[in-house]
């Protein structure tokens, strides 16, 4: 099960949208009312921390560290 962040759709201009976090599968698609409120809902896309590997991971991956040493990098 993942955890995803949804939040409800303003029906006024001036109103906050409400923040959750909801259980689901991965394969579930993005639910559009809130399973105990009724409300409507809208996933909300987040950047994750995701780890790819050409042949194993650097102990700098690995421990979340970042040694890119790119021109421009901004880390």
């Amino acid at each position: 099960m993942a955890t995803y962040i949804y939040e409800t759709i303003p029906s006024k201009p001036n109103e906050k949208p409400k923040q959750y976090e909801l259980k689901q599968s991965m394969n579930d698609a993005p639910l559009t009312k809130h399973p105990e409120t009724g409300e409507k809902i809208r996933r909300v896309l987040s950047g994750g921390f995701g780890l790819m590997s050409k042949g194993g991971a650097t102990s700098a991956a690995a421990s979340g560290g970042h040694r890119c040493g790119s021109p421009g990098c901004c880390h």
